[in-house]
């Protein structure tokens, strides 16, 4: 049983998203990346940290031959983004000529994305497309087309299913959103 509020640091959190709706999206994403990549193979490349559990349950929901690799940028610190992007953990694959599909847990400013998409890119991969369990449309400060989207949100701060508030409420499968 899931709690009715967290407490992470100094801030109160709600019940937002349950676990099955998640998954309900999720599953919505893996049926329309199943068409639509039939045949080509591609390679997911997942962002850590927030990122691991959509991966892992995309992955259990993909029935095309795939592969998947990690990538790890920082760009939040607290709760806002810092507008600077580090690349911590490189990919290792050679991309050219490759399907890549970015699968990011939440989508705000963009900036992660951005810098993502255009660092990918550079490599030449045969097509690049972003999958996200998360999108703030309102925050969006760059022209971003992201193909995949499991859920439009508001601009609410929120936390659990991979996302955390200062390394604390990953581990919690619904989402809560701060209060």
């Amino acid at each position: 049983m899931n709690p009715d509020h967290i407490s992470l640091h100094n801030k109160q959190f709600e019940p937002y998203l349950s676990a099955e709706r998640l998954m309900a999206a999720i599953t919505e994403l893996a049926v329309q990346l199943n068409q639509e990549y039939a045949n080509k193979t591609p390679l997911f490349v997942a962002v850590l940290n927030g990122s691991f559990m959509f991966a892992a349950d995309l992955m259990k929901a993909m029935h095309i031959p795939c592969e998947i690799s990690f990538i790890r940028v920082a760009s939040y610190q607290g709760t806002s983004s810092t507008g600077k992007v580090q690349e911590v953990l490189g990919l290792t694959e050679d991309i050219a000529g490759r399907h890549v599909v970015v699968l990011e847990d939440i989508v705000d400013t963009g900036h992660t994305m951005k810098m993502l998409l255009d660092t990918l890119g550079a490599q030449a991969p045969a097509s690049l497309e972003v999958a996200t369990l998360f999108m703030k449309p309102e925050c969006l400060q760059h022209e971003l087309a992201i193909r995949y989207v499991g859920l439009s949100i508001p601009n609410d701060f929120i936390v659990g299913y991979g996302l955390d508030y200062d390394g604390l409420g990953r581990n919690y499968p619904d989402v809560y959103k701060a209060v």
